[in-house]
């Protein structure tokens, strides 16, 4: 009966979440065995992208960072919820949005999976220019923020409305 809800592409979507979870983990796994090779000193530098290794124990962009557990542990069920939510609204889409939900999902499952086991999440992207560096971030954050903006560009731009009356 749950597959069924699931839908008939059962497998392609489990996939997908599979495939972007795993992308994560072999990355960070990666990254982390780098870092522990060189001592934690950057682990690559160019003029415009530094691989540095650091632990999150925020949300987005390390806001929320606390070295309260409670405040942790409440942020986490907070996750673990908005990720339930994510999923339960996958499973009730139809068409593109389920594949930019499942996105999403994929890239919070990697990320949630870290808050759980390492009590943090490793990030190590850091993009720069100059002196300007953004926020740093891993490959499930890439994920999630391209789902995010599809499903956002989906909404407001005419192309669903063609789509959907197909």
């Amino acid at each position: 009966m749950i597959i069924k809800n699931l839908g008939k592409n059962f497998f392609i979507n489990s996939s997908l979440v599979l495939i972007i979870f795993l992308l994560d983990r072999i990355s960070k796994i990666h990254v982390i065995n780098l870092d522990e090779k060189f001592f934690g000193s950057e682990i690559f530098s160019s003029k415009y992208l530094n691989i540095i290794l650091i632990w999150n124990e925020g949300i987005a962009f390390g806001l929320f960072s606390s070295s309260h557990e409670n405040w942790y542990n409440f942020l986490t069920l907070i996750i673990v919820f908005t990720a339930l939510i994510i999923l339960i609204m996958s499973i009730k889409q139809h068409g593109v949005q389920r594949y930019f939900l499942l996105i999403v999902f994929g890239g919070a499952l990697g990320n949630l999976y870290d808050r759980i086991f390492f009590k943090a999440v490793p990030d190590f992207i850091d993009l720069h220019v100059g002196n300007f560096h953004w926020f740093i971030f891993n490959i499930a954050d890439i994920f999630i923020t391209f789902g995010v903006i599809m499903l956002i560009l989906w909404e407001i731009l005419p192309l669903n409305r063609n789509y959907e009356k197909k």
